[in-house]
Order: structure tokens, then sequence, then C-alpha cells
């Protein structure tokens, strides 16, 4: 962690919303006038299109069933670590843009699949803000917690997360049903092992719980809506979280637990402004101080 230069991680697993977050934190950093280095997590992925393909057959040729884009081999996060390293000491770091669609590789002038050169993160940035898989991750080798000074972890109920992603990767990557669920379930492994532990290392989850059936999610014909939603709010240290003024301002919400808001998924904008703006003002304060 860093006063100096601070690191907000935003990690989730795959199709869970963490890009509905990180349009929030550009709300509030264009509001606040910040200006933020940004790291996509499939920056660090290993291999491109194509060679995750032959490490797949590879892994497969192997016995290992569960080789995937969530294990800690598939990624650099060697790489990762050092780049936060870097960026928390001295406010420098490297990143590359992963080409996913053709609409990006008109942006990037890259074939899908394939990376970006490495190119230097902004040495004017006043902080770094990571948004993938495995931003929270600490194993016997790695342990990238340690540098975020604002975690924040995305954990829909996991039928939710796997209709989102399956309507994603659908609609958005042309994928059929029964490749995304050998997916999910190659994944199953990592998701346990390496995905899911971040959640207590977060300072704050949100978790969004639908509020109609979603017992068999391979059979949903829609993802659930907001306002068929509830959002389960978890702040690892409560102290100093307004709660009473959080309870007042966002319509029928209430507390389930001393360290947790319920509240309408409809106004889960509004209460991540109301949550996170706070946050990184004193970010923001102990980046002048330190100064």
């Amino acid at each position: 962690m860093s006063a100096r230069n601070p690191v907000i991680v935003v990690t989730g697993s795959s199709g869970a919303g963490t890009t509905t977050v990180k349009n929030t934190f550009d709300q509030i950093f264009r509001r606040e006038g910040v200006l933020a280095a940004y790291i996509e997590g499939d920056a660090f992925h290993r291999y491109d299109r194509e060679g995750m393909k032959v490490a797949l057959a590879e892994a497969g040729a192997k016995g290992d069933n569960h080789f995937s884009h969530f294990s800690p081999a598939a990624n650099l996060l060697d790489d990762l670590a050092a780049v936060f390293a870097d960026f928390s000491q001295t406010g420098t770091g490297r990143t590359r843009n992963y080409v996913h669609d053709e609409l990006e590789a008109k942006l990037y002038g890259r074939p899908p699949g394939t990376f970006t050169d490495w190119r230097p993160l902004d040495p004017e940035s006043d902080l770094l803000f990571y948004e993938g898989l495995h931003g929270a991750v600490v194993n016997e080798t790695t342990d990238l917690a340690q540098y975020g000074d604002l975690k924040i972890g995305v954990v829909p109920v996991i039928n939710l997360e796997w209709i989102q992603k399956l309507h994603r990767d659908k609609r958005s990557r042309g994928h059929s049903e029964e490749a995304i669920t050998d997916t999910i379930l190659r994944r199953m492994p990592d998701y346990v092992q390496t995905i899911v532990p971040q959640f207590t290392k977060t300072d704050v989850n949100f978790q969004r719980v639908p509020m109609v059936d979603t017992s068999n999610p391979f059979i949903s014909r829609t993802i659930p809506t907001p306002d068929e939603s509830m959002v389960v709010i978890r702040f690892r240290n409560p102290r100093g979280i307004d709660f009473p003024y959080l309870l007042s301002m966002i319509h029928d919400s209430f507390m389930s637990r001393a360290n947790s808001i319920v509240i309408p998924g409809g106004k889960l904008d509004i209460a991540m402004q109301l949550i996170l703006t706070p946050l990184i003002e004193r970010i923001l304060e102990n980046k002048r101080r330190a100064h």
C-alpha cells in the first residue's frame, strides 16, 4: 500500500459485473478531477488466443482438464505484482491491452485474440486502477492484495454470475452455450481456490442477489434486472462508515449485519457513489499529505 501512489483494485469473476463498477469509478474520477492509470486484467494473461488453445491442448494431454484463464499459471501474476509494486513506489509501470473483438481490433490496430505492445503508464497519474480477475490474489509465490489501497469485490451469487456470463458470451462473443458451459466446468477448481479467496481480502464487496428464480441458470432466457434484485454490500472494516446516512439516502435499504447493508438493486449506482466517493477522497487526501 502507498499513500503517495495509491492503487485501487476491482476484482471479480468472468461475468460478475466488474465493468459496471469500473464505470462508476470513471464517473467519480471525472467529477473529482482524478487522472487514473488503467490496467485491465486480461492484459496480464500469459497467452494470446491461439497460444491459449495450444496450452489447453497440452494441459489436456497431461490429464489436466481444469487449466483456464482463472489459473495462476495462465497469467503473468508476478509481472502484475511487479507493476503494482513499481507504481506504489515510484508512480511508474507498464501495461498493454488484449484485443477481444473486431471493434477493439479497429481501435488498437491489432487482430482479435492478440495483445498490443507494452506501453508505460502515464507518469502524471494520480492513482492506478486495476479491473480484472486476480487483483487481490494471494498464493505461495504472489501477494497482490498487499498493494491495494482500496480493494472492491464484485460477487453476484453464482447462478446469477453464470447467467450473466452465458448471455454476454453468447451475444457479444458468439460462443455456443455448450462451449460456455464447458468453460464454467473447467474453471471451477480455480474459481474455488484462486478467485473466491480474494473476497476475504477486499475492503468492500458488492453481491447482487436475484429476487426471481435462477435455480437453473442454463435455461434462463433473460438476466434478472436490477429491479428484480437486491445487493448486499459488505465492509471488511465498518469503522468510519456512516450507516445512518446511507440508510437515510437509499430508500428501502436496511442493515443485515453490523458490517453489511442491503439495498434495492436499482439503487446500486447511487449506493456506489455514496460509498466510494468518500473513500476515494480519503485516499487523495492521504496522497496530498504524503507529498
